[in-house]
C-alpha cells in the first residue's frame, strides 16, 4: 500500500450511493469517481468522494449504487481551478475496493493495511 511511511491509510466500510463517473484523463489512464455512504462516530451517514485510478475492469463494472463496499485507500487533498479560481477536493484514493460478501477477501485485505501500520510503526 503506498505511503506507508505517512501512515495514511483509509479503511472504509459502506454503500457506493450513485452511478460511478468514469473519466478518461490525458495520460490515457481511467479515473472512476463515486460517493460512499458511511456513518460517522455518532451514526450520522455521511458521503465520502472516492477517487480509483485504472480499476480491474472485473471490479470496476460491478460497482453499482447499493453496493456495500469496504474501501481501502489513502486520503488526499487535490488543488484544481474552476471558474477562473482555485477549488480543492479531499477524497480517498482507492488502492482496492472489495464487495462485503466477500467475507475472505475483506479480512485480508484489513490485515495488509494492519500489517502496513505495524512495519510502519
Amino acid at each position: 500500500m503506498p505511503h506507508s511511511d505517512a501512515l495514511n491509510h483509509v479503511v472504509l466500510r459502506g454503500r457506493v450511493t450513485s452511478a460511478p463517473e468514469a473519466r478518461e484523463l490525458a495520460s490515457g489512464s481511467l479515473v472512476i469517481q463515486f460517493d460512499l455512504s458511511v456513518c460517522d462516530p455518532d451514526g450520522r451517514r455521511v458521503s465520502v468522494p472516492v477517487s480509483w485510478s485504472d480499476p480491474p475492469a472485473a471490479r470496476r463494472n460491478e460497482l453499482q449504487p447499493d453496493l456495500d463496499v469496504v474501501v481501502v485507500g489513502w486520503v488526499r487533498r487535490r488543488f484544481y481551478r474552476s471558474d477562473g479560481s482555485t477549488q480543492s477536493r479531499t477524497e480517498v484514493v482507492v488502492v482496492e475496493v472489495v464487495p462485503t460478501r466477500r467475507r475472505r477477501t475483506v479480512s485480508s485485505a484489513i490485515e495488509r493495511v494492519v500489517r502496513g501500520l505495524a512495519d510502519a510503526a
